[in-house]
């Protein structure tokens, strides 16, 4: 089901959210149903999370660091069709404004969650769509805005 013609990046700040995790497999998973090619960046802490729930890479084939992904942008002109930053602290705000910046012609998802969300979420400067949800421990109520946003079918999961 992958096409490699199309490419997305999924941007993991720190795993200290719960739901973080099930949503980066969930939007993983429906990318590669809908045919892209995923790299997956995050920081050390939040690839041996994907490592440890998804040990046979089944939906999150391909990782990275966020380093190494925003070298490949800057050195190797790795493009990407689209892109969706998980934030849910200033530090995944600055990552996903970084990204925003080296990817300007990208379609660009930010999803910001936690128990500060909606205040975090005033602090995007830059283009794109956003998705803010306050959640900790539910990814329902997100996954579902996801889902809308992407045109995935909200019956099918």
């Amino acid at each position: 089901m992958e096409d490699s013609s199309k490419k997305a990046l999924l941007v993991l700040g720190c795993p200290e959210v719960p739901i973080q995790m099930a949503l980066a497999l969930y939007a993983g998973h429906n990318l590669i149903q809908s045919g892209y090619a995923v790299l997956t960046a995050g920081n050390p802490s939040v690839m041996k999370l994907i490592k440890t729930s998804d040990p046979d890479s089944h939906y999150l084939k391909k990782l990275t660091t966020l380093e190494q992904s925003i070298e490949g942008i800057t050195d190797r002109n790795d493009t990407y069709d689209i892109c969706i930053c998980f934030a849910h602290n200033d530090a995944g705000i600055s990552y996903a404004a970084t990204i925003r910046y080296l990817l300007p012609d990208t379609r660009f998802i930010t999803l910001v969650f936690g128990r500060e969300a909606d205040t975090l979420s005033t602090r995007i400067e830059y283009p794109g769509e956003v998705i803010t949800e306050i959640a900790v421990h539910n990814p329902i109520p997100i996954r579902r805005r996801l889902q809308e946003v992407m045109g995935w079918d909200a019956l099918k999961s």
